[in-house]
């Protein structure tokens, strides 16, 4: 059976880098779930369904965002990088270009 997260033989990666494809596919399947509610929740025209729709793209979130967590405990450059972007006021483009001058 192959797995499509692994561009390189698995057997040559070490199980660092096996447990990092692991999560990035997760990340990648938590946010393709939040996609799929977010259609299903625009198009839903019962109203109990979409609440239990928002309820269930909630937990994709989290999902979502203890993978990144995870990626970014074990990927210290990364975090540098996020933290001149994420959950600041301003421009985004703007915020993106200072982090990579600062050493993204």
């Amino acid at each position: 059976m192959g797995f499509e997260q692994y561009h390189e033989p698995a057997s040559e990666l070490s199980q660092k880098t096996r447990t990092f494809a692991r999560m990035i596919v997760s990340m990648i399947e938590e946010a393709e779930a939040i996609n799929w509610y977010e259609q299903r929740i625009s198009v839903e025209k019962d109203k109990t369904a979409r609440a239990i729709m928002r309820n269930a793209q909630k937990e994709e979130f989290k999902h979502f965002g203890m993978n990144l967590e995870f990626l970014l405990r074990h990927k210290a450059e990364w975090r540098t990088v996020l933290q001149d972007i994420l959950f600041k006021p301003g421009d985004i483009v703007e915020h993106g270009e200072e982090a990579e001058k600062d050493g993204g």
